[in-house]
């Protein structure tokens, strides 16, 4: 007879399972190992910043706002940059090409992080970027980071150089130039006395700005008599308008961005209001004047640039400027992005003519770069420029434009009214 196989104990099938499970974690955990291996290796194969620098044009990332509010702003720089481009090309005998890849930075921060990334991972030796402080503060890390050098053409917020080493700026901070326009307004009428502050408390460049204009003020002996705060979204200000009016101001100062900042000055004056308005960098740029019209006539803002500056650089920026848009006067963000493009331009064909660019690995040759970039002086529209050791542009030359609206009432320009020379900024 025959005798059946024996049937195993619960304890045993128990001892059974248990083992298998224990032979199944070893495997998986075996695999996770080799997966994050090779993950890591495929990462540093295909890191660029590990590879030799490649023969041929370097390639510059710009990441600007062209979607989103901040879009018009993208817009002036989107030319600047183009322009940039031309006047390299007519001056490149014997030097290194340089090419700008473009980018959605938007008008957000998520869509700025992921601009600076596919950039980096395309390989670009720098950025420029992005339009506004708020991104920059969000993205300008991950450059930082990956040792790529970042030259920013319209970040005037407080902070922004001190990110990093490999960040810099061609625009000046607030703190330099905002106060100027104030001047303006009181040397215009002195019996000033009330003012009202509008800002947006939910972006960083108009916090960092009111903040400026707030010590202005109080260095001249003036104390707002009401602050309205808005938001970046905002079209609608008739509420805060009417709560400010009721308080009589003989000033009105304004820390917004373009598209609010346009609205608000139409609505301010269509309620009433018929005093001056001294307004911030987020309003430098004629892409207001379908916005608000005739009502931005006589609008006082401190710029960094003026069209009127007679030297080479500046002609020539006017003359493809005219080329590429007809009789009209380049605004200061166009001449902020060109400025960008020209400095990294001008350190990297410096660069390469020392042999600098010679047997490096991309990462190696953005370090350079850097180190070029901030020991350069430079002759650009903006007038002569350098960087602090920390990237902050050293910038002499500053103006007061005043906004003048043709009988039309659909375009307009910014008429120099002032300017001034500060010793503290001199490159």
């Amino acid at each position: 007879m025959t005798s059946s196989p024996a049937t195993p104990s619960p304890t045993g099938r128990r001892a059974v399972r248990s083992d298998e499970r224990r032979r199944g974690v070893l495997r998986l955990a075996s695999l996770l190992l080799a997966g994050i291996g090779a993950i890591a290796w495929l990462g540093r194969s295909a890191d660029p910043a590990s590879r030799p620098l490649a023969a041929g044009p370097l390639s510059l990332g710009a990441a600007i706002a062209l979607t989103g509010n901040a879009n018009l702003y993208g817009q002036d720089q989107r030319i600047g940059l183009a322009l940039a481009e031309r006047w390299a090309q007519q001056d490149a005998a014997g030097g290194r090409a340089v090419r700008v890849w473009l980018e959605d930075g938007a008008s957000d921060e998520p869509s700025a992080i992921a601009a600076f990334n596919l950039l980096i991972r395309q390989g670009v030796i720098a950025l420029i970027g992005p339009t506004l402080s708020q991104q920059a503060f969000a993205a300008d890390p991950i450059a930082q980071r990956q040792g790529v050098p970042v030259v920013a053409p319209s970040n005037t917020a407080k902070g922004i150089p001190q990110i990093g080493h490999f960040i810099s700026r061609v625009s000046a901070q607030s703190s330099v130039i905002a106060p100027l326009s104030i001047d303006e307004a009181l040397r215009r009428d002195p019996s000033i006395q009330r003012v009202a502050v509008f800002y947006a408390h939910d972006d960083a460049y108009s916090t960092a700005e009111v903040q400026i204009f707030d010590k202005a003020l109080a260095a001249r002996g003036l104390t707002p008599v009401t602050v309205q705060r808005t938001q970046l979204a905002d079209n609608d200000f008739q509420t805060p308008i009417t709560n400010a009016l009721q308080r009589a101001p003989q000033l009105v100062v304004l820390s917004v961005q373009a598209v609010a900042g346009g609205n608000l000055i139409r609505q301010l004056r269509e309620l009433g209001y018929r005093g001056q308005i001294v307004v911030g960098n987020g309003l430098n740029t004629p892409n207001i004047y379908p916005i608000c019209q005739r009502w931005c006539d006589g609008i006082l803002i401190a710029q960094a640039y003026s069209p009127e500056l007679n030297t080479p650089i500046n002609r020539d920026f006017q003359r493809l400027y005219r080329q590429a848009r007809g009789d009209r006067r380049p605004p200061q963000i166009t001449a902020q992005a060109f400025t960008a493009y020209q400095v990294l331009h001008e350190a990297i064909q410096r660069l390469h003519s020392k042999g600098g660019l010679t047997g490096v690995t991309l990462g190696q040759a953005r370090v350079r770069l850097m180190h070029e970039l901030l020991a350069g002086r430079y002759e650009t529209p903006l007038g002569p420029i350098g960087f602090s050791p920390e990237g902050e542009v050293q910038q002499q030359r500053f103006y007061v434009a005043e906004v003048r609206m043709d009988p039309s009432g659909r375009d307009g320009r910014f008429a120099l009214v002032g300017q001034r020379s500060l010793n503290g900024a001199r490159p």
